[in-house]
């Protein structure tokens, strides 16, 4: 996972263990990471298909 979000596996047991949050960037790059959304991440829908992306 680290090498799709950039994220290494200390932070994650530090944001795991409450000791730290994620930022913006990172949720949204765990988003991509697992193909869903940022809401179905925070728990805000059960919809775990993304929403349809813009092209860049």
């Amino acid at each position: 996972m680290q090498l799709l979000t950039g994220i290494d596996q200390s932070d994650y047991s530090k944001i795991e263990n409450g000791k730290r949050y994620y930022t913006f960037e990172q949720c949204k790059r765990i988003a991509l990471a697992l193909d869903t959304s940022m809401d179905y991440l925070a728990g805000l829908t059960d919809e775990k298909k993304p929403y349809s992306r813009r092209k860049n």
